[in-house]
């Protein structure tokens, strides 16, 4: 007669790998990329190396399904029914999020390491790219679909010109994108429709 069968026999729980993946952000807000090991972040999560090795194969895959999981927890673009409602509210939690977040550390992190590794930008421009384009570009769609866009309208340019230079800003220049920036952006891009 077989025992009842507790779980993973490898240890493999998802509170396991729910912990390897928090303590990735905690450890690359603290230590930046260069600091975040395998070990480490086993130590930090209560697993052994081999737990994480298991689900990942290298610090990066981890850091890049930390990254992940946070972008959906925290960037689904909020739906108010009206484009400058919604426009103004995502871009200040865009702001937020790549500007004051341990998140937005991890991001700046991983896109540092693409400038260094082509394979690993690739990828990361794979999995990280489209679905974020696809929360960016959401408001105006949600506003094509209300009528308040043409459905001609050019969604990628548009997304470019609004989401553009917060990007510009946290990588590039490290100026504020505070609420009373992202408010400017909102209004210029509502103003520019009217023309």
């Amino acid at each position: 007669m077989s025992r009842p069968h507790h779980g993973n026999r490898h240890g493999r729980s998802e509170a396991a790998r729910q912990a390897v993946l928090e303590a990735a952000d905690d450890l690359l807000a603290e230590k930046g990329f260069a600091g975040v090991t395998i070990e480490g972040l086993a130590a930090r999560a209560g697993v052994a190396k081999q737990t994480v090795y298991r689900w990942w194969k290298s610090k990066t895959e981890v850091l890049v399904e930390a990254f992940l999981q946070d972008l959906a927890e925290a960037l689904t673009p909020p739906d108010h029914g009206d484009l400058a409602l919604d426009l103004r509210a995502y871009l200040r939690l865009l702001a937020r999020f790549l500007s004051e977040t341990d998140s937005g550390a991890v991001f700046r992190a991983l896109i540092a390491h693409a400038q260094l590794d082509p394979v690993f930008a690739a990828d990361f421009r794979d999995r990280y790219l489209a679905e974020q384009r696809r929360r960016d570009r959401l408001p105006l769609e949600r506003a094509v679909r209300r009528g308040e866009l043409p459905v001609t309208f050019d969604l990628d340019e548009a997304t470019d010109r609004l989401v553009g230079p917060l990007y510009y800003r946290t990588l590039v220049t490290d100026q504020p994108v505070d609420g009373d920036f992202t408010d400017r952006l909102a209004e210029a891009f509502l103003t520019s429709l009217q023309q």
